[in-house]
C-alpha cells in the first residue's frame, strides 16, 4: 500500500535524523503528497460514516426498532474514531510546529 511506503519513509527519515545518520531518499511532494492526502480523506470519510451509523442507530432505538446494545456500540465506535482523529490532528500540528522551529 502506498500509505505504508510513505509512513515507512517518514519513520526512516526521523530515525536517521535522531541518530545522526544520513537520511534515505525522500519522495518528492508530488509523489508522496497525493497518497497521504488520499489516506487522510479516506480516514475522515470513515469517521463521518461512523458518526452517521451512530445517528441512524439512535434514531432506530428511539422508534423502537434497534437494540440498545447496538446503539451503545455504534456510539462508542464513533467516539473512538473521533478521538483518534483528534489525536492524529494534534500530532500533525505538533510535528509541523517542530519543523518550523528547526534551524536551517
Amino acid at each position: 500500500m502506498a500509505s505504508s511506503n510513505f509512513a515507512a519513509g517518514a519513520y526512516a527519515a526521523v530515525q536517521g535524523l535522531a541518530s545522526g545518520r544520513p537520511t534515505p531518499r525522500v519522495q518528492p511532494a508530488s509523489e508522496a503528497g497525493g497518497d497521504f492526502k488520499q489516506f487522510l480523506g479516506q480516514t475522515l470519510d470513515s469517521v463521518g460514516d461512523a458518526g452517521r451509523r451512530a445517528d441512524a442507530q439512535a434514531v432506530s432505538a428511539a422508534s423502537g426498532k434497534a437494540n440498545v446494545v447496538d446503539v451503545v456500540t455504534a456510539v462508542a465506535e464513533s467516539e473512538t474514531a473521533l478521538q483518534t482523529m483528534v489525536a492524529v490532528r494534534d500530532r500533525m500540528i505538533s510535528a509541523y510546529e517542530e519543523i518550523m522551529r528547526m534551524q536551517i
